[in-house]
């Protein structure tokens, strides 16, 4: 091997067929757990098509082979009411002959380059390894809870105005339904082609669906599901009330006889024992998606911090591993309506922050004074106060893999 020969360059739809041998080599995705949910090689390649021409894909090349990538999708985010471009990243592996060469970290620094460039001010992940991404400056912003419930346990019916009805799972009520839950919803990713394609990538052809409608005849939440050994999965549940989330639950409820257990998974921080009369479920809860913040000064330009009466200011320093925008000391200034503006200053200070913390402590993950106290955050208490007070609570909801 020689180094002069690797070239790091955008990947074109002509390598899509080496951009996927990586991905199954990296992931030693196998041809039976392909054929499992019903995939073929071709097919693979058609789903991954559309998406590599929307997606900004980049990685180093031995000559003419790929040997190292990563894929970019763009996307949006509402975080607390805002619409925030996003990028997704995605497609992240090397052939194990070139590790430990630093091809990944220049990647990933040309990576979120070119997401600063495209005005893409906050980056989501699935990882493969959480300590690896934590060093290169994300961090955990979401958790995803998986439950069993046995039948004897789900929730006797409740009457609710409303009714349930089945659907085609890539129908546009479907769609429509996620799309007024995602608009208030912290964290959530507003699913355009791309994002809905992703989302059902690797399911199962008997994946069914349905909605609830309130007595107004709006989809007020669905359920995504199938049944399979007389077990009820849920892949996902949304609602946008009590009322929704009953008559969901009555849906399931009414399989009772069909079934001797329901596997789901929720992605909010609400444990779903609370909710059942018998509350002695099996719950486990573990971390699922993981954020950075790319531009600090461009994301606080569209943050919306709590409205106060009075004008607040922070000065800090903060580390970024990878990004020299986000190193150095800064000046934060929240208005009394709660805008936001941080520029850098150049006297040191005493308060200290890294970007990981950074973007867990701003998208509502983790709360100012629980990082101060595990040493996350290094701040006085009038100022841990005055960010306790400027920050919205409430954690992000993704449901989403890509």
């Amino acid at each position: 091997m020689n180094k002069r020969n690797l070239k790091m360059r955008p990947v074109g739809i002509e390598y899509l067929e080496q951009y996927n041998a990586l991905l199954r080599y990296v992931f030693q995705v196998t041809d039976q757990e392909l054929n499992s949910v019903g995939w073929q090689e071709k097919e693979i390649i058609r789903a991954k098509f559309p998406t590599m021409e929307k997606a900004d894909v980049i990685g180093w090349f031995d000559n003419d082979n790929l040997v190292s990538q990563v894929a970019v999708y763009p996307m949006r985010v509402r975080i607390f009411g805002k619409t925030y471009a996003m990028g997704g990243l995605t497609g992240v592996g090397t052939y194990p002959e070139y590790s430990n060469m630093g091809l990944m970290h220049k990647l990933l620094e040309q990576a979120l380059k070119n997401m600063r460039e495209k005005k893409q001010f906050i980056c989501y992940l699935y990882p493969y390894s959480i300590p690896y991404y934590r060093r290169k400056g994300w961090e955990i912003i979401s958790d995803k809870i998986s439950y069993e419930i046995k039948d004897y346990q789900l929730p006797k019916n409740r009457q609710v105005p409303g009714s349930v009805r089945r659907v085609k799972t890539d129908g546009e009520e479907l769609k429509e339904t996620y799309a007024i839950f995602a608009q208030h919803t912290h964290g959530a990713i507003i699913r355009d082609e791309l994002a809905w394609n992703e989302y059902w990538l690797w399911d199962k052809d008997d994946i069914m669906a349905a909605i609830y409608y309130n007595e107004k005849e709006e989809p007020d939440g669905y359920i995504i599901y199938w049944i399979e050994n007389e077990i009820f999965y849920i892949k996902d549940m949304i609602f946008n009330n009590e009322e929704a989330r009953t008559g969901l639950w009555n849906f399931v409820s009414a399989h009772f006889s069909m079934i001797d257990q329901v596997e789901g998974s929720t992605y909010t921080d609400e444990p779903l024992a609370f909710l059942l009369e018998d509350a002695s479920i099996k719950e486990v809860i573990s971390p699922y998606f993981m954020g950075r913040i790319v531009d600090f000064p461009q994301f606080v330009a569209e943050y919306p911090f709590k409205a106060c009466g009075t004008e607040r200011e922070w000065r800090f320093s903060m580390t970024d591993p990878i990004l020299e925008c986000n190193q150095g000391s800064f000046l934060l200034k929240i208005a009394p309506d709660g805008r936001g503006t941080a520029a850098p200053i150049a006297e040191p200070c005493a308060d200290k922050i890294s970007i990981q913390t950074m973007t867990t402590m701003l998208m509502g993950y983790k709360r100012p004074a629980y990082l101060a106290k595990i040493g996350r955050l290094q701040a006085s208490e009038e100022t841990i106060g005055m960010l306790e007070a400027s920050i919205e609570q409430q954690t992000p909801y993704i449901s989403d893999y890509f």
